[in-house]
């Protein structure tokens, strides 16, 4: 069913799309204030997948770079409708409706600015049902969908064309060296689809579902429940079924840098009775978690790292020493899962030489893990 968003929904919003974007997807503070200041009173109307024409135009607008340089360099605000009106006019073509490309505090958001500046729908899906670094990862591509032609837009007005047939790889590649060019951040238009592409390849009602998170985050904390019981409530009939509590621990150490136009690291994460540790690797998004070496999830499986106390979200750009956190892990929708999905966002697309294994299977609900306090949260 289709509904409004106004700008009370936005903290909740960006809180559960945090929470989804599995430590990126952009800073969701940034994100929400994007939104606030073009939307104002105003209100969103955010269309529900099943319920769209065949033939309704979909544009999904979104953020591209390194979130460690998107904190410091804050979008003029602009950019993301300029990217969605030099793709409109390269096309011969206007949207009827836009859409995330992702999860995340920022890319989740991205479509929503445009829709308050332009009085767009918002369609209620994605095509990552999380967040991945590369624009190619996306289930739109997996299944019949290609991102090219893409437009990019930079802060200061200038605008390129990407025209890569149906290669979604070189897209990606010729798009982030624009990116990078441009201080480390840009803003695109891409995979445009008719309202029937959308029911076949995207993930659907991310949007509600990151709503639906964040308030019962929220809720949780104000009745003094448990806000990780909360989300593994939430999350118990949706795509994303399975919750497992990964480790609760103090980050004791992270390592990060910025290169090719990514943020990639590792952050170590120290048990109370310092006995036992947890790894976390991660190009943007969390890509593997080890404890003492064991793998306990692995992309395309949520990995998120949440504030121990309040579940807060925790962006990669955020880690820092002394952190007392929470990860779990989540699994990803059967859709993401497949062959054809694995090959494009699994272990192997990432260079990680270890096999995807689902975190159901990885840590069974039973199964006691060293630093956590069970195995199955809720």
């Amino acid at each position: 069913m289709s509904w409004e968003l106004r700008g009370e929904h936005l903290a909740d919003l960006a809180r559960g799309a945090t929470l989804l974007g599995t430590g990126g997807g952009g800073d969701p503070y940034i994100g929400r204030r994007l939104v606030e200041r073009v939307l104002g009173d105003g209100a969103i109307t955010i269309l529900d997948p099943d319920e769209i024409a065949d033939d309704l135009f979909v544009v999904p607008t979104a953020q591209m770079g390194a979130p460690t340089v998107m904190v410091e360099k804050i979008p003029a605000g602009t950019e993301p409708t300029l990217a969605l009106r030099t793709l409109e006019k390269h096309l011969g073509r206007t949207a009827d409706a836009t859409m995330p490309i992702e999860c995340g505090g920022i890319n989740s958001m991205i479509p929503l600015v445009v829709a308050a500046e332009t009085g767009l729908p918002v369609v209620d899906a994605d095509g990552m049902g999380r967040a991945f670094p590369e624009l190619s990862m996306e289930t739109f591509a997996v299944y019949g969908v290609h991102g090219s032609p893409l437009a990019l837009a930079g802060e200061r007005g200038e605008t390129v064309v990407i025209d890569t047939g149906d290669d979604d790889r070189q897209m990606e590649w010729l798009a982030r060296a624009v990116t990078i060019r441009l201080g480390g951040v840009g803003h695109i238009a891409e995979y445009a689809m008719s309202g029937a592409d959308v029911r076949r390849t995207a993930v659907p009602r991310t949007l509600s579902m990151a709503l639906r998170l964040g308030t019962a985050i929220r809720q949780a904390r104000e009745t003094k429940r448990s806000p990780f019981e909360a989300i593994a409530e939430t999350l118990s009939t949706t795509l994303y079924s399975h919750v497992r509590e990964l480790f609760v621990g103090k980050v004791r150490d992270v390592e990060r840098r910025t290169t090719d136009g990514f943020a990639k690291g590792a952050a170590r994460v120290a048990a109370a009775d310092g006995g036992s540790e947890l790894e976390l690797r991660f190009q943007n998004e969390n890509l593997t978690a080890h404890v003492d070496g064991r793998l306990v999830a692995i992309v395309p499986d949520l990995i998120c790292v949440l504030d121990a106390e309040t579940a807060e979200p925790i962006t990669t750009e955020g880690l820092r020493y002394g952190q007392r956190v929470r990860v779990i892990g989540i699994s990803t929708p059967d859709m993401m899962r497949t062959p054809e999905a694995l090959a494009a966002f699994g272990p192997g697309a990432f260079g990680i030489d270890e096999e995807f294994v689902p975190v159901e299977q990885a840590l069974p609900a039973e199964t006691p893990v060293e630093g956590a306090a069970t195995a199955s949260v809720g």
